[in-house]
């Protein structure tokens, strides 16, 4: 039997058509009712794609589709989508912003389209080069192509996993899908939790392995593809960053190359038949953005009239100066504590970054003026912007010989921990040591200390040597950033970017996570993206130094005091609230709740909860990360995947 549910008219037609956000989901045909399971599986995702939904069903397989229309609104961009004899279907989700050059390159090689969808770009272009098309693509994706003469599927995730892929193999069934959530009404779906991927956690505050916080579910990682057939999965990785550094260009020719290339992406991004938005923050990397792209509308939001917390008046400032409308918003504390449940059940796996909440409500505000919006994430990790990447020999005493550091941090380590013993200790550490990403939060002695279960979750340094191994023999700067390009971006900030994007039914552009930004960026020599402060004779520097004098080379004078700015993240004040009675005593009842007392001692919670309100220690991230699991997990295994 084969279902169809896709646009009338699939027959030599051309149609315009191209990039849409969406959601996909499949799996082996193993069940009685796959039209029913899908269904309910495609409806699990249906706010990633509100506009349309496609089914394709066979004896063998069963996919799913749910679409939110960017580019022609019109039903020609339905999927699945075919080739010419239909012995290949795929479902797509993402943008290829290169496609029409592929398109041109099939047709010359004689393949026949029934639409000007990237989606059958991809599929003929599988179906000319098999995986080698992967190295021509220029986009965001994810995608699975179901091959029915050979009965098999071929899937892939795109270079830096800016969209989405899980994957399991369950009771004789493979199924894969964009949200783990998907797999929860499958008939072979076995929902269990995977206890290492929580002790990993309460180190990484993500989940850090490629298995998830479901066991036996894992995401495909960035820059992979995989091949299943015959009830064997193959797994490959077809692309990596390779940061070998350019002397020759001097710094100005640099920053007019990082212009240039930046732009070239941005008009990329840009394509689409509805209006284009832009987030905007006080940092360079959102203001940069938002100037090159020229849109109409940016979006920000902030916490109270702090400007700690709140960037509202610095981001209404910089839209005034290019000449735009900006729309903001004051998250109250109510709002930000009530939207938690919510906000993990969109996560899939608990994620103990507090801007995710505020990223929420921007993806809010800006779903109700537009569809789509542009966005800075991986600026920072591809230019060298975050200030942990200039603490390398950044201070006289990095200059002290290895061994005396050394001895000097065992020292160290056997003293109450407090600021100037930290910094000792760290300092007595090499890079693959100390430095597992931007968040560390338990050690794994301290994590033994609070959990109750026992876990195989290996050492963090396990799950980081393999990345760490790349890069022998680089300065330490290049070894972070390469480390954070594969885990912390794709774990954390990319992960954040497209849930909570999709939860609101916005499409989020990332125009500096770009194939040709990064072979850019990745011959930059060290010292034009961090740099030691001219001005100074002490260890201050300047992060993104060559991207930020480019911003500023861009953006209009009034406002080029952005590009100069300190990287701030996204400020959420939980560590004022986590002090404040109404706050403390929500967390206090979970801590000591019948839930947390199934994975940890509750004494050492609430002690850390106690010695954070009495202002002996800031322990509001290690709060926050336990706290956000406990949220999570009520909210898939108490609830049952319901908030």
């Amino acid at each position: 039997m084969v279902s169809l549910f896709f646009a009338d008219g699939q027959d030599n037609k051309i149609y315009k058509g191209g990039m849409d956000m969406c959601g996909i989901v499949g799996f082996t045909n193993t069940v009685l009712s796959a039209d029913k399971t899908l269904g309910e599986m495609m409806d699990r995702i249906k706010h990633r794609g509100p506009d349309a939904e496609g089914k394709y069903i066979d004896d063998a397989i069963a996919l799913g589709h749910r679409r939110l229309s960017i580019i022609d609104v019109s039903t020609s961009g339905d999927q699945p989508i075919f080739n010419e004899d239909k012995s290949l279907v795929i479902v797509f989700n993402g943008e290829i912003y290169n496609y029409k050059e592929i398109r041109e390159k099939l047709l010359a090689a004689g393949h026949i389209f029934s639409t000007n969808t990237d989606t059958e770009v991809l599929i003929h272009g599988y179906e000319e080069y098999g995986e080698k098309l992967l190295d021509m693509v220029r986009g965001m994706f994810a995608f699975v192509i179901w091959d029915k003469n050979k009965q098999e599927l071929f899937g892939a995730r795109d270079f830096f996993g800016i969209k989405p892929l899980y994957y399991a193999q369950m009771n004789g069934c493979f199924m894969f899908g964009s949200e783990i959530k998907c797999f929860l009404p499958h008939p072979c779906f076995k929902k269990e939790l995977n206890t290492a991927a929580l002790e990993n956690y309460l180190t990484f505050q993500y989940s850090a392995a490629d298995e998830t916080f479901f066991k036996g579910v894992f995401k495909l990682p960035p820059a992979h593809w995989f091949r299943y057939s015959g009830g064997k999965l193959t797994i490959q990785k077809y692309w990596d960053v390779h940061f070998e550094a350019d002397t020759e260009p001097t710094l100005k020719d640099w920053v007019y190359s990082i212009s240039d290339t930046f732009h070239n992406s941005v008009e990329a991004h840009k394509i689409a038949d509805v209006e284009v938005g832009s987030f905007l923050s006080s940092g360079v990397d959102s203001s940069y953005v938002a100037a090159i792209a020229n849109v109409d509308k940016t979006f920000t939001v902030g916490f109270g009239s702090d400007e700690k917390y709140n960037e509202i008046g610095w981001a209404k400032n910089f839209s005034k100066a290019i000449g735009k409308e900006n729309t903001s918003k004051v998250i109250t504390p109510e709002e930000y504590w009530g939207s938690l449940s919510m906000i993990q059940y969109h996560m899939d796996e608990p994620l103990a970054d507090p801007s995710a909440v505020a990223l929420y409500f921007v993806c809010n505000i800006a779903s109700q003026r537009l569809k789509v919006v542009l966005s800075g994430e991986g600026a920072d990790e591809i230019f060298g912007g975050y200030n942990v990447y200039s603490d390398p020999n950044g201070t006289v005493y990095d200059r002290l010989p290895r061994f005396v550091k050394r001895g000097i941090g065992k020292v160290a380590e056997k003293l109450p921990a407090k600021r100037g013993v930290n910094f000792f200790v760290r300092k007595g550490k090499d890079v693959e040591e100390r430095f597992i990403g931007n968040a560390y939060m338990f050690t794994p002695q301290q994590r033994k200390q609070i959990l109750k279960i026992s876990t195989d979750a290996p050492d963090p340094t396990v799950l980081t040597k393999p990345f760490y191994d790349n890069v022998k023999g680089k300065d330490d700067v290049t070894k972070m950033q390469y480390l954070d390009l594969h885990m912390w971006m794709a774990g954390d900030i990319l992960l954040k970017a497209d849930k909570m994007s999709m939860a609101n039914s916005l499409e989020l552009r990332v125009p500096f996570l770009d194939k040709e930004v990064m072979a850019l960026a990745e011959k930059i020599p060290t010292k034009f993206r961090v740099t030691r402060h001219k001005k100074t004779d002490d260890a201050k520097y300047i992060t993104k130094y060559a991207m930020r004098l480019a911003a500023k080379k861009d953006t209009p004078k009034q406002s080029a005091k952005t590009a100069e700015k300190k990287k701030l993240g996204f400020p959420v004040p939980i560590r004022v609230w986590l002090k404040e009675d109404k706050y403390y005593d929500i967390v206090k009842k979970e801590f000591e709740s019948e839930v947390a007392k199934q994975f940890f001692n509750t004494q050492p919670l609430v002690q850390l909860l106690d010695d954070h309100r009495s202002g002996k220690a800031d322990n509001s991230r290690k709060i926050w990360t336990v706290f956000t699991f406990l949220v999570w997990y009520k909210v898939y295994f108490v609830n049952d995947g319901r908030y």
